[in-house]
């Protein structure tokens, strides 16, 4: 039995990925015709139609669907073994975190880290989505997540709590604070993830039919509530500066946690890189701390009951 062609395997799958010739062509730097031609010619040889040529670009066909399903992975995991290993440099740490908690927790901590390790040159890399530690030179990312990743050391750092929080000026216009089951008629801010329905199971009282504005990132939410729009289920790792600073204020002592937490990540390469070493000691220290003086705040909370999906 010949080889398989796995040129032209690749072609097929960054073609079935792109939908689009010219553009899986550029990216393997070859011509249309010859992209062409070489999906033809895996055509014939498995004596299966793999694509359907229309006016906007090509879709696949059933088959070319479970050709696609069948080799994408592996010849992905043979690209990422055939790439060269990143070198680690020992003088250098490249970190991964979310905006919100680099701005919120990381940063605001960070010139201890920088006092303790001088001899360290920390680039920080900022951004929504996960890394991919096989192709990006990052050593360990800060994660906000369910705790497993495939491949991946999670370190549990801390939990998080929400907690219902409003600005001063919101609160002046109203005569008391309210107890858990009256806070449904008060205008609430719907937060990402739904939280005020586990909210009102672990508290009592009944979820709003609507909420004045709802916001899907936790920044925005956090934001509308400063600017007095409303009452925010806040995150504390997030708005603890903003209750210390007294520019938002807890309405209630019961706090929820929330379903995720937040780790530690890094990939294998990465376990003996002196930066990572470091930088694991000193997090997990200040992840302490974080927890201690958050946990008077959430004393009486209890887990947050998982919704139904």
């Amino acid at each position: 039995m010949s080889k398989p062609p796995l040129g032209a395997l690749q072609a097929f799958v960054l073609a079935a990925q792109q939908r689009n010739l010219s553009h899986a062509a550029q990216r393997l730097n070859l011509t249309v015709s010859a992209l062409s031609h070489q999906i033809r010619a895996l055509e014939q040889r498995l004596q299966r139609t793999l694509f359907v040529r229309g006016p906007r670009g090509v879709s696949l066909t059933e088959d070319g669907e479970r050709l696609l399903d069948a080799v994408a992975g592996p010849l992905q995991a043979i690209e990422r073994a055939l790439q060269p290993p990143r070198q680690c440099r020992e003088g250098v740490l490249a970190l991964s975190t979310l905006p919100t908690i680099a701005t919120g927790w990381l940063v605001p901590r960070l010139p201890r880290f920088v006092a303790r390790h001088p001899e360290l040159e920390l680039h920080l890399h900022s951004g929504s989505g996960l890394v991919d530690f096989s192709k990006e030179p990052v050593d360990a990312a800060l994660r906000f997540g369910p705790g497993a990743w495939p491949g991946l050391e999670a370190i549990h750092l801390f939990d998080e709590w929400v907690t219902p929080v409003a600005s001063p000026a919101f609160l002046k216009r109203r005569p008391r604070r309210p107890g858990p089951a009256e806070l449904a008629r008060w205008p609430l801010l719907g937060d990402p993830g739904g939280r005020w329905r586990d909210w009102f199971a672990q508290f009592g009282g009944a979820e709003p039919r609507r909420y004045v504005a709802n916001f899907d990132d936790s920044e925005s939410l956090h934001r509308a509530a400063l600017e007095g729009l409303g009452v925010a289920l806040g995150r504390l790792t997030l708005v603890k500066p903003l209750l210390d600073a007294g520019r938002l204020v807890a309405l209630m002592p019961q706090r929820l946690r929330a379903e995720w937490s937040h780790y530690l990540v890094y990939p294998p390469r990465s376990a003996q890189h002196a930066g990572v070493a470091a930088f694991r000691a000193w997090v997990l220290e200040e992840a302490a701390q974080h927890s201690a003086a958050t946990a008077a705040l959430a004393a009486g909370a209890a887990p947050a009951r998982k919704r139904r999906r």
